[in-house]
């Protein structure tokens, strides 16, 4: 019998790119994920699966990214990219011949050529050119699970209303539904962000939100929506706080504070082995959600690209391209030596570092595991959490060290590999606990999301979402007609976008600060456009050609969630 599970969940998301721009910022970062990720991981999990073995990695597709993945014009931007690689690197090989440069760097050439031709052809041979069919048709076999996420990655703890929180949600459900045939059972929490219940007030002095009220923990909204679970990080459950916890049936709560309550020993142990149950307090019928929590120090071993095994100086170098191409020709070397000493990549060499990396952590997961339980006597529940980007984009041998993994993974017999949902099923945790406020962010808090370089970007979003809000209040929306219908539509969807938690954090990182800034300035400048033209709409029943031209546009460029509906903005009834 083995002493626990390992979770492996993989956040997958890119913000709206899709017709805002192509290289260096723009829908190029969603080509680049979709031939360097996207398509090596399914790969891996179909080969798997011939071979007998179920992945069983959970994962989520944020709704914007599925969006953009199934929009009509992706598959031609998409395979226009490949075709501009393959020139790419065949242009590159005359240069190199012509140069006089060395064999193996000529070489390099045709491996790049054959990457992007055969990532070409699997985009459309086995996948039919849909990454979301793939990925439904995975999950339909049982294979992987597929969360959701906040609909358009929005920074749920700092969203002004209640109202926004839940339409984030609301969107993330309906949309799964959609795309994947199902109902979505857990959710990534956008930058792993939780807010519990208590009396908010804005960080920053914009009324009405800089006066305390009270606002909903972030799992009352989960528990209503029917998402069973969300990812924390360990530090947050290291501040945790004990409540108390159910029968087993979940029809009885007693209180930690009750007379009646029994301690057993390690019950509430602050843990990241354990799965808890987390609500704001001990009036739980309000709502509550299960936890998976980050192992800090066996994550790092695959996250960092200083000490963890993406810093292995065989392995394909992320930051140093040739100018002409943009191709990687290089590999790590040294992670702290100046580029001009980078040496070549040789493909063939990484083989033995990814076997040798994947024995590594399989006997730390196992070791991790197997100490847990005998100490403790209880079944440990082992959780890594990563963005998928990591696979592929960034550790270009990412995707194989994950095949690697979960090959090694399948023969071992004190861990084995499950679904979130599954290990649920089996641990059933019945002892609730508090979350603090907070994120998986710098120093666990809201601190890359708002700060003295960003914070102007909150008292934008909080203005707006009152315009939205006030004027919703002034109209019977289930009777307006259906131009005025379109113009708050698209302007819910603008806000909706100017929500994403990409701004900020490219804001703060300055990775592509002026692409973000420009890009919420444009969101927002739109928003603001269609609030003006249905105000005018409603008083006097009248479009101009021009906004009309220009509604049609914006219709076009932002055409995302067509199941959008303006009554969500109001659906907040479990409140009552």
């Amino acid at each position: 019998m083995h002493n626990g599970n390992f979770v492996l969940i993989l956040h997958t998301h890119l913000p709206f790119v899709l017709h805002h721009g192509v290289a260096p910022h723009g829908v190029d970062w969603l080509n680049e994920a979709v031939a360097e990720c996207y398509i090596p991981l399914l790969n891996v999990f179909n080969d798997l699966l011939e071979e007998g073995i179920k992945a069983n990695v959970t994962l989520d597709i944020s709704p914007i990214l599925a969006e953009q993945l199934e929009h009509p014009d992706f598959k031609k931007i998409f395979l226009l990219y490949c075709d501009s690689k393959i020139e790419a690197a065949r242009a590159d090989r005359q240069d190199f011949k012509k140069w006089g440069y060395d064999l193996h760097h000529i070489w390099l050439t045709e491996f790049w050529e054959k990457w992007y031709i055969d990532r070409k052809n699997d985009f459309l041979q086995k996948y039919n050119g849909s990454i979301v069919q793939a990925l439904r048709e995975l999950q339909d076999k049982d294979v992987i699970e597929i969360m959701t996420c906040g609909a358009t990655h929005g920074y749920l703890p700092l969203l002004g209303y209640d109202k926004s929180v839940n339409l984030q949600i609301k969107v993330a459900k309906e949309n799964y539904k959609k795309h994947f045939h199902r109902e979505a059972k857990g959710i990534w929490l956008p930058e792993c962000a939780y807010r519990p219940a208590y009396n908010w007030q804005s960080l920053i002095p914009v009324a009405p939100f800089n006066k305390p009220h009270f606002r909903l923990g972030l799992e009352e909204f989960l528990h209503h929506h029917k998402l069973d679970y969300f990812v924390t990080d360990q530090t947050l459950l290291e501040s945790s706080k004990a409540i108390g916890a159910f029968d087993f049936e979940r029809k009885f709560f007693n209180s930690i504070l009750s007379p009646y309550f029994q301690h057993t020993p390690g019950n509430f142990g602050k843990n990241p082995l354990r799965v808890f149950l987390v609500s704001s307090g001990d009036q739980v019928q309000n709502g509550y959600a299960s936890i998976f929590t980050r192992h800090k120090d066996l994550s790092m071993l695959v996250w960092s690209g200083k000490v963890g095994y993406p810093g292995e100086s065989d392995y394909l170098d992320f930051h140093k391209k040739h100018l002409n191409s943009m191709l990687r020709y290089w590999r790590v070397t040294d992670v702290k030596i100046d580029m001009m000493y980078k040496s070549l990549y040789h493909p063939d060499w990484i083989w033995e570092k990814i076997d040798l990396q994947t024995h590594h952590f399989i006997h730390n997961l196992e070791n991790t595991i197997n100490y847990y339980h005998n100490t403790t006597g209880k079944f440990a529940t082992l959780t890594t959490p990563f963005d998928t980007e990591l696979f592929g984009h960034w550790w270009f041998e990412g995707p194989e060290f994950l095949r690697s993994l979960i090959r090694g993974i399948s023969h071992s017999p004190w861990v084995k590999m499950v679904k979130a949902s599954e290990q649920l099923n089996i641990v059933h945790p019945q002892e609730v606990i508090s979350l603090p406020e907070g994120s998986w962010g710098e120093n666990n808090n809201h601190d890359v999301w708002i700060n003295d370089e960003n914070k102007w970007t909150w008292e934008y979003i909080y203005n707006n979402e009152k315009r939205f809000n006030d004027l919703l209040q002034k109209i019977d929306i289930q009777n307006i007609n259906i131009t005025t219908s379109r113009i708050l539509t698209q302007a819910l969807r603008e806000l909706m976008l100017l929500h994403s938690s990409d701004w900020q954090f490219l804001i703060h990182t300055k990775s592509a600060k002026d692409y973000a800034e420009q890009r919420f300035y444009f969101h927002h400048s739109d928003f603001n456009r269609l609030c003006d033209i249905a105000e005018k709409h409603i008083a006097e029943n009248i479009i101009t050609e021009e906004d009309a031209l220009y509604l049609y546009e914006i219709e076009e460029r932002d055409a995302i969630f067509p199941e959008l509906q303006l009554s969500w903005w109001n659906n907040l009834t479990f409140q009552e």
